[in-house]
């Protein structure tokens, strides 16, 4: 509470310097500031204010707090500040950072940026546009210590002295002369060997690379199951190009569990980086028209059965909604756990068929009480609300008999998707969450209910 408090006081006070154009005190404000806590307050801000904010700032400190910004703050930035301007935030930046910032600008005007850079820093951060923005190249720190092949431990020592960069480096990586990956060496066990002892000679055993084609999301189970700080990224030849740093893994981390959430939801990431409300509409519409659409045959669907068993429709046809929420919702619950189990990779190795087993008895379990309960509330409920006339009363019974089976089998069925259907997805390219999207739910409720009808159907023959 006294966080949250601290940062009202300090947009607070933004607010009154910028308005009485006191740009004196407010560079002193900002002055005394966390970067961080500066990206987190602009993101409150109007954009004219933020670029006030960002002229305060020394050039090193607004080119952090600019790559601190999300995205959608960022964008209303790019209309506010000349190319100047962003041409001295993008060259403080880190290579990997003006990378990802380039790619938000139009083509046209990342390249006139480009341009305006040194050959050789505008060549790096080309390199690093070409991957895709969810790889390992595309999220890779080209900047890495490397030594060849023949080099002594104090050769190495003596090149760490003279390092200019204010990166952190945990390992030397040894490559050969035509600069293809062969291990890395930990800097620690540098100052416990001999000097003249061969860089090679002190490779770790478990040492790994990874090829800048991976995805982000398996570097992080890398990460996860090895206990990594770094990791060096390879391309095609096994020749070195970069590494992933930790730091930059829990980005990822936090990236893919958002991506996951608003997929599964049925929106997309994108409408977290837009400020337009009708982007934003137009997004989930995406996702929600064709759910319409699906709503649309759940009812075709009842009213194609209308006419087949008319003494007991009105009855059967009310409980429909019992069989959809149900049988949706335990579908649901099997692909959140697959889901789950692949985005971690603790699924990813273990064969469909042993979680078929698994998750199939499971589903049986399942199945057969929502079967009998659902039956049960069924015959309560219709012995209340139902016909008494004992002429009509075992068409009651038959279809309460029916709502219990068909229960269960729209449940096996729903459990049954819920389990295929984030494999298929991952093994097509397709993000596994979109199967716990509106639109499978939606086709959930219209298979559903055909099975409850068509089975109420057979019983009443």
């Amino acid at each position: 509470m006294a966080e949250e408090l601290k940062a009202k006081q300090l947009i607070s006070k933004i607010n009154e310097y910028t308005e009485n154009n006191n740009i004196d005190m407010l560079c002193t404000l900002l002055d005394q500031q966390r970067t961080s806590r500066i990206a987190e307050v602009m993101e409150l801000l109007e954009g004219d204010r933020n670029a006030v904010i960002l002229g305060c700032l020394p050039k090193e400190e607004s080119s952090e707090v600019f790559e601190k910004l999300d995205e959608a703050t960022r964008a209303e930035l790019y209309e506010l500040l000349n190319v100047r301007q962003l041409k001295t935030l993008i060259y403080e930046l880190d290579p990997d950072d003006a990378a990802d910032i380039l790619s938000e600008l139009p083509p046209s005007a990342s390249e006139h940026l480009l341009r305006t850079m040194k050959p050789d820093e505008s060549e790096t951060i080309k390199n690093l546009m070409q991957y895709s923005d969810d790889s390992a190249g595309g999220i890779m720190d080209p900047l890495f210590l490397s030594v060849p092949k023949g080099s002594t431990v104090h050769e190495t020592i003596e090149l760490l002295k003279i390092q200019e960069s204010d990166e952190d480096f945990y390992a030397v990586y040894v490559v050969d002369i035509e600069g293809v990956y062969l291990g890395d060496v930990r800097i620690r066990n540098l100052f416990s060997a001999e000097p003249e002892q061969k860089i090679e000679e002190l490779i770790e055993e478990s040492s790994l690379s990874v090829s800048v084609f991976y995805d982000q999301e398996e570097i992080k189970n890398i990460f996860s199951k090895n206990d990594l700080i770094a990791v060096p990224v390879v391309d095609g030849n096994n020749v070195l190009v970069g590494r992933i740093t930790a730091d930059r893994v829990l980005e990822v981390a936090e990236e893919e569990a958002a991506e996951d959430i608003y997929t599964i939801a049925g929106t997309d990431a994108e409408e977290l980086y837009d400020t337009s409300i009708f982007r934003a509409a137009r997004i989930r519409m995406t996702w929600l028209a064709p759910c319409l659409i699906g709503t649309g045959v759940t009812a075709m669907v009842l009213l194609f059965f209308k006419n087949s068993f008319t003494e007991v429709y009105t009855v059967a046809a009310a409980f429909a909604p019992m069989i959809a929420a149900i049988s949706g919702n335990a579908g649901l619950q099997t692909s959140a756990v697959v889901i789950c189990g692949l985005a971690t990779g603790h699924m990813a190795a273990l064969n469909l068929g042993q979680v078929f087993m698994r998750e199939a008895r499971i589903a049986l379990l399942i199945a057969m009480f929502c079967g009998l309960i659902g039956g049960l509330i069924y015959t309560g409920l219709s012995d209340v609300l139902g016909n008494h006339d004992p002429a009509s009363g075992m068409n009651y019974v038959m279809v309460s008999l029916a709502f219990g089976i068909a229960m269960s089998a729209a449940v096996m069925v729903s459990t049954t998707l819920g389990l295929f259907l984030p494999f298929l997805f991952k093994k097509i390219g397709i993000d596994p969450a979109i199967s716990s999207g509106p639109l499978v739910t939606t086709a959930n409720d219209s298979i559903s209910v055909s099975i409850y009808l068509f089975t109420t159907l057979a019983f009443l023959g």
